[in-house]
């Protein structure tokens, strides 16, 4: 994500906080805030699909092959 998304995110937190927003203003926090949200779960999951495990046995399990394949529940 951009930081200068980020910034406007932060921007619209404290002015909701010293003065308050209007409902357009609202409607582009809530959309911004969605879309930090995805990108971090997106981050998330590309770093928990890049985990090896060594199982005791000495082989090597890779847990994105393991479980990212499986669809939301």
């Amino acid at each position: 994500m951009e930081e200068s998304r980020i910034k406007r995110i932060n921007e619209l937190y404290h002015k909701s906080q010293s003065e308050g927003l209007t409902e357009e203003e609202k409607k582009e926090q809530k959309l911004l805030r969605e879309e930090y949200l995805a990108a971090v779960r997106g981050n998330l999951r590309a770093q928990l699909n890049n985990i090896d495990m060594v199982e005791a046995d000495g082989t090597v399990t890779n847990l994105g092959e393991k479980f990212g394949n499986r669809e939301k529940n």
